[in-house]
């Protein structure tokens, strides 16, 4: 299985999943010119993605989404409520049920609800092969689902969206701060760090920082949040995703 981040962050998110000859797209928060270059840059054409996942209907996640569909004929999967924000028809509507996994090519795919300010929103772990990727961003607290969901990955994608000192200080207005903030907003770099401390780490083999916000976080901050609960896991394994450059392709490998 191999993986790749098009982009992370408040102005756009997408990351590419490889399984075999299969080739998801999950989320699709740029435009179509912007998505169809940065694929161009991880050596993809849209016309080789076998489907689109959304994850919820907020703009940095969905923005480009209806459009790439519709111009490559692709189907997007998503769950009813975050399909309400479509503005047109797509080519292909697959609805998830988040309380069953589903399948699309080689990837088994589970769906995990979360604590979001929007309407069905879903986070995602693949297994194929014997691994599993989890991404898990967009989420204001950590539930006992999210951390049983996630315990036994090799590779994933975690939020750490803000500091809250920063958030507090910073130039956001009260109101959104408490939605950051609070338990359907977006995890702090210390409710990442307890997420992390109860994952089985002896598996983790990639472990990639995401969703890090431009004004309320730094990479930094981040990393020292994490670091006393990033025992057995080797600091080269641990990346940062960049809003502009993703990061490139990434291979699981079995031990």
């Amino acid at each position: 299985m191999n993986f790749t981040s098009l982009g992370s962050g408040s102005k756009g998110n997408a990351t590419l999943i490889q399984a075999g000859e299969t080739l998801v797209l999950v989320d699709c928060g740029f435009g179509l010119k912007e998505t169809e270059a940065r694929l161009a840059a991880r050596g993809i054409r849209a016309e080789q993605l076998s489907a689109i996942l959304v994850t919820h209907e907020h703009s940095d996640h969905l923005k480009g989404a209806p459009m790439l569909a519709r111009r490559y004929n692709l189907p997007i999967h998503t769950t009813h409520g975050t399909a309400r924000s479509f503005k047109s028809p797509v080519p292909v509507f697959e609805p998830i049920n988040v309380h069953r996994r589903f399948t699309i090519g080689n990837l088994d795919i589970e769906p995990v609800t979360v604590p979001h300010d929007a309407r069905e929103p879903s986070q995602f772990v693949f297994h194929h092969n014997g691994f599993q990727l989890g991404l898990l961003t967009d989420l204001g607290s950590i539930t006992p689902l999210v951390t049983q969901a996630y315990r036994e990955c090799q590779a994933l994608l975690l939020e750490c969206n803000h500091d809250p000192q920063m958030l507090a200080d910073g130039p956001y207005p009260p109101s959104l701060k408490r939605r950051v903030g609070g338990d359907w907003g977006h995890l702090s770099n210390q409710q990442a760090a307890r997420l992390l401390a109860e994952v089985n780490h002896g598996r983790l083999q990639h472990l990639m920082i995401s969703h890090i916000s431009e004004h309320n976080n730094h990479p930094d901050l981040a990393m020292a949040a994490l670091a006393p609960v990033l025992d057995g896991v080797e600091r080269t394994r641990v990346h940062t995703l960049s809003q502009d450059e993703g990061c490139d392709w990434i291979t699981l490998q079995h031990a």
